[in-house]
Parts: C-alpha cells; structure tokens; sequence
C-alpha cells in the first residue's frame, strides 16, 4: 500500500478510536438494548416529555453507532480493493480505493469532530451578540466586520440566520448586534466564539495611515427550546419600549415598536426592533430565558466554560483570538494557538478550524477533569 493510502487509514483508524473512547463502544449494544426496552413499555407515553427525551436519547445513541460501523466497513472495503488491485496489477482499482479512503478520512474527521457536540444544549440553535468595545469608529467598524464574518460562516453550513436587533455606529459599522442562527449543533459550533476579538490593522479612517488595535466582544447562548423551562418572575423584569433606528425613507420606524428587556437580579439586557411590539416582546423574552438558562449552564459546568467565560469588558487582558492584518497577516488563537496566515479566509467565515480546535482542547480538559475525579 503505498504512503498516501496508508497515511489515510491511520488517520480513518485514529479517528475510529476517539469515536469508539467518546460513546463507551464496550458498552454500546447492552445500552441500546436497554433502550429498546423501555420503548416498548406500554405506559411510557403516559409522560409524552420523558418519552421524548428517551427517543431522542436512543436515536443519538444509534446515530454513533451506525458511524462507527459505517466507517469500519468503509475502511475494510476499501483496504481489501487495494490489495485486490495490487494481486492483479490493477492500477484503476487501486487509485479508486485510494481516493475513497482520502475522502474517506476527511469524513472520518468531521464525525470526530461531531462527537465532541455532547453537551446539554450543543445540538439548539443560538443566539450570537457581537458588541463593539472602546475605540469609537474603529471599534464599530471591527464589529461590522465580525457581524460579517459570523453570517458568512452560518450561510456556508446552511444555518438560517435571523437578526434580532442591531445599534448603528454614529459614523460607520455598528455599535451591537444580535443574531438569532439556526441549524443543526449551531450552539455546539459557535459556543467556542465567546469573549474578545482583537483587530490589528492600518486604520482605514486614519488620515495619517497609522495602525490601529481594536477590541469587540463576541457573547453566544442557546436558544432554548420547549423541554427547557426557565422560569422568569414578573416582578424581576423592566420592559421599556422605543423607536428602533433604521436606515429611513418610506419604511423608518415611526411607533414606539422596539423593545428592551431587563432581568433586574442579574442586570442582563436583551433587545428585539425587528417587528412589532408584541413580536419584539415575545422574541426579547426568548432570548433573556435563553441567556439565563445560559448562566446556568455556566454554573453546572464550569470547567468547561473557563475556556468561553471572557467576556469581559472589551480590552487588553481578555482576548481570545488576535487578527493581525498589518505589519504581516496572522489570525491566533490564544486559547488553544491555532494560527493561520489566511487572515482573508477567516474574515470571510473559514472558522472551522478554530471552532474544532477549541471543541478539542476542551475535550481533552473535560477528560483530564473526569480522571482526576476518579483517582
């Protein structure tokens, strides 16, 4: 087998580990079966939501295991091909069993990556707030730029992107933006993008070309869905409603439509000016539960979210990723020190590998945690 071929099977076979290690592989079929007998219990849809939750919980379960499986056969196939072609000289079967196991590999990845997506709320949609930090224009173009950014990565995956509310600059970019993105593991995806984003760069409204640092700050959430209950007491909110801004002419917002919600214990502040009031209402109230129930994700896991907890005020100290357009172009991420030089295919949505590279460095804590609780 030549090099290329065997590189790729390592790769399918190092893969297949990591899958077999997330979902217990010894342990598997004795669950499944388990499964498959408490759905055949005849009163387990007298509670609709706990039988709910136990199909999705066994579809999951046969979801994994139909991967590895699919993978192994794959694998196998494909290796008995090419010794097949290689007994008969057979140079068209061989380069075909080739390219399938190369393709093969990039899909074993991605369902590696996948498996890492086994948080509570990891497969929701979610919403994405990007603020601009201290700097003025700047800061606001910087935030425009990662409105951009966040929309272009979302389009490419085929998640629907609604947006929610959004603050102009006084001069240029915005001041704030939220956008509701929907699609499969949304939240799992785009949760590792919590906390400051530093821009380093020629300013282009700079007249004396000098170069500028810029911070904005990026807070993702789940949106919560209906077998999530999140409970909010009237009396610990403040709803004020105002003239959303708009871009003018024959569609400016001339009503009080918008809408500002106040959680008054945690001060948590969520907008909605996109439709009309009762609207605005109804999906500000979504986000703030969402954003509690986000808080409270927080508490129960935090050695998880250590690596997602700076959002902290927009500055110097806590930064998560740097993106150096001037004097040389590198974006670096300094949790994990993921770097590129393709500063133009990030800021144009290309964070897969960023995104998978945290997913992995809070894997691999998440398991030294659960070692040195059992030791």
């Amino acid at each position: 087998m030549r090099a290329e071929a065997q590189n790729a099977v390592e790769e399918i076979e190092k893969s297949l580990t990591l899958l077999r290690q997330r979902m217990d592989w010894e342990t598997a079929a004795h669950r499944l079966e388990e499964y498959d007998a408490r759905v055949e219990d005849p009163e387990l849809w007298n509670d609709p939501e706990r039988a709910q939750k136990l199909m999705r919980e066994r579809q999951s379960l046969v979801d994994r295991i139909e991967t590895v499986t699919s993978l192994e056969q794959q694998l196998s196939d494909n290796v008995e091909l090419i010794e097949m072609g290689e007994a008969e000289g057979d140079e068209e079967v061989i380069a075909e069993a080739e390219a399938a196991l190369t393709e093969l590999a990039q899909t074993a990845r991605a369902r590696e990556l996948e498996a890492l997506l086994d948080g509570e709320a990891d497969g929701n949609d979610t919403y994405l707030e990007i603020h601009a930090g201290a700097g003025g224009t700047e800061s606001c173009d910087w935030a425009a730029m990662l409105a951009r950014m966040y929309v272009r990565w979302a389009e490419k995956r085929g998640y629907k992107v609604e947006l929610q509310a959004e603050t102009p600059g006084d001069e240029a970019g915005i001041k704030s933006a939220t956008y509701k993105i929907s699609g499969p593991n949304a939240y799992g995806w785009l949760k590792s993008e919590s906390g400051v984003h530093r821009l380093v760069r020629i300013s282009p409204y700079d007249s004396s070309a000098r170069r500028h640092t810029s911070f904005s700050s990026v807070w993702v959430y789940p949106v919560v869905d209906d077998n999530i209950e999140i409970e909010v007491n009237p009396a610990d909110i403040r709803v004020d409603t105002f003239r959303s801004s708009g871009a003018g002419g024959q569609h400016v917002n001339t009503t009080d439509s918008a809408v500002r919600i106040t959680h008054i214990p945690t001060g948590i502040v969520v907008t909605s000016s996109e439709k009309s009031q009762h609207q605005n209402r109804d999906i500000a109230m979504k986000a703030l539960k969402s954003r509690l129930y986000q808080m409270e994700l927080d508490r129960r896991n935090e050695a998880i979210q250590a690596s997602h907890e700076a959002k902290g005020e927009a500055g110097w100290g806590n930064q998560i990723r740097s993106y150096v357009l001037q004097p040389y172009q590198m974006v670096k991420d300094l949790r994990t020190n993921y770097e590129t030089s393709d500063t133009k295919g990030v800021l144009d949505g290309d964070l897969d590998g960023f995104m998978a590279a945290v997913l992995a460095h809070d894997a691999a804590g998440k398991s030294r945690s659960e070692a040195q609780a059992e030791a």
